[in-house]
């Protein structure tokens, strides 16, 4: 009996979680020297994690964002649209790196709020397309939507004490 390959192009595969993996990366660029000189002399509320949970748990939706993508690539022709829901991909991404430039290198924490709720429905709407290509590609996106909610409540409140 032949086993059946669990993931029929491993080369795709590692394309699709090397893609988020590296634009969070390269977003984390404007993160380091902002978070040992300007950040850590901002008022912060008292939820704000520590700063070594943020680059697990980005690291950990980027393979999620990547794993999600996998699977709308798979499934490609099982709906219409796939062109416009690889925009929309990358329009989230855009958005997601787009929010460390503005928040840690040009230190507009307002703007970086506006922003960061766009990047929210980007978020919601990714999910939803992506759904109508594999149900499992979409609730990949529930947990960085939870996450970016949050995140967006942190920029408010550091926004507001600020």
């Amino acid at each position: 009996m032949v086993k059946k390959n669990p993931i029929p192009n491993a080369f795709a595969f590692l394309i699709c979680i090397a893609i988020p993996i590296g634009i969070g990366f390269f977003a984390s660029s404007f993160t380091i020297d902002a978070i040992k000189t300007w950040y850590v002399n901002l008022n912060k509320p008292s939820f704000n994690p520590p700063n070594w949970v943020f680059a697990p748990v980005w690291t950990t939706l980027y393979v999620l964002m990547g794993v999600a993508s996998y699977r709308v690539w798979y499934r490609r022709k099982a709906a219409d649209g796939f062109q416009y829901a690889v925009i929309v991909y990358f329009i989230q991404l855009a958005l997601n790196f787009a929010w460390s430039l503005i928040f840690f290198e040009m230190r507009q924490i307002g703007l970086a709020l506006i922003e960061i709720v766009l990047l929210l429905f980007a978020i919601l709407f990714n999910g939803f397309i992506f759904y109508r290509f594999d149900k499992l590609a979409g609730w990949l996106f529930v947990p960085y939507f939870l996450w970016a909610s949050f995140a967006t409540y942190l920029t408010y409140t550091i926004f507001i004490l600020n």
